[in-house]
């Protein structure tokens, strides 16, 4: 007698469909890796480029500090004080001016406010 098979849709994987499953599923998960890892590389090259352009515009604003203090000096400003015939300031003549902007903000706001 032959064993009765039974009818239902009841099949179990055979050792070769076993096997190209977890070849499927290997496959998937190291698709997934090389894509993150190829995601990290190209931040990690973007990551490089900004540091480099940060590092050379603060050496741009450092280089420009430093023309601004020069050219704000005495060294600098006194001999064009000197060419255009004005006199350095005793202490008298010194005033020295403070501008708050955000106190000028609130006032300038106020008028507005008050004078409409």
């Amino acid at each position: 007698m032959s064993p009765v098979k039974p009818k239902g849709k009841s099949r179990r994987l055979k050792g070769r469909h076993w096997l190209g499953l977890w070849l499927l599923v290997f496959l998937g998960a190291a698709a997934l890796i090389v894509t993150r890892q190829r995601a990290a590389i190209l931040t990690a090259t973007r990551l490089a480029e900004l540091r480099d352009r940060r590092q050379a515009l603060e050496a741009a604003r450092a280089e420009l500090l430093r023309d601004i203090s020069r050219a704000t000096s005495r060294e600098v400003l006194v001999p064009r004080m000197e060419r255009l015939g004005l006199h350095l300031p005793s202490d008298a003549e010194n005033i020295p001016l403070r501008v708050d902007t955000a106190s000028a903000r609130q006032r300038e706001a106020g008028r507005r406010e008050g004078g409409s």
